[in-house]
């Protein structure tokens, strides 16, 4: 999501516009929101397009009635994805050849990160995109997904489109246990910025490294 889109929400909606760090806005990526400004901003994009809203005040998913579910199939509105989700698309989907960055082994081909960003972040698309014409899936901006983190979930997890693990979990095992952030930023090195790599935020938190894109359920 750029600033464009989201700037235009928090006019129609008088919500506070979020700090651009003096990078510049438009068609650089929305940062310094945090996981519930997200969700807000699906909510009312699906409001404006006369469907279904996707989450709840609390931040659970609702059906197309709006009855609080955990099967993501039945949800008609504009959300986060998933983790596994963004992971499958940023794999290329079934068009998928395997790189370790999203559209290539090679980072500076399609990701801004800490040796070539100038520190800051940079409009959207400037770098290649993956198998499915996505872009900025590596670096550029980290970005929210919907699951609470969970950092061995994926290890007992079911394997067919996972949510995560149903509430924040809270052990010794994770650390500063919160909501998924997936691809990296200009911030982080090129480790950070693999297909594979992951991390997690408080759910409140704003940072200039970290905004999001949204998915629909294909009825």
């Amino acid at each position: 999501m750029t600033f464009h889109e989201y700037d235009t929400y928090c006019a129609e909606t008088e919500k506070s516009a979020p700090d651009d760090n003096n990078w510049g806005r438009w068609s650089r990526p929305v940062i310094n929101v945090s996981w519930k400004d997200a969700i807000e901003y699906c909510n009312w994009l699906s409001g404006k397009e006369g469907i279904a809203k996707a989450y709840d005040s609390k931040g659970n998913l609702l059906d197309s009635d709006g009855k609080v579910t955990k099967d993501i199939t039945e949800v008609e509105g504009y959300r986060l994805p998933t983790e596994a989700e963004w992971e499958y698309a940023a794999r290329g989907g079934r068009k998928s050849r395997g790189y370790e960055f999203v559209g290539s082994n090679d980072i500076n081909e399609v990701g801004w990160h800490k040796d070539n960003s100038g520190n800051r972040s940079h409009v959207v698309g400037e770098k290649r995109g993956n198998e499915l014409g996505l872009y900025d899936m590596s670096g550029n901006v980290d970005e929210w997904c919907h699951d609470w983190y969970d950092g061995s979930y994926y290890e007992t997890g079911s394997l067919t489109n996972p949510t995560g693990p149903e509430d924040q979990i809270v052990e010794e095992r994770v650390e500063n246990c919160g909501r998924v952030s997936r691809g990296g930023s200009w911030g982080h090195d090129a480790q950070h910025c693999r297909v594979s790599a992951r991390g997690n935020c408080d759910a409140t938190e704003r940072y200039p490294s970290l905004g999001f894109r949204i998915a629909r359920t294909v009825f």
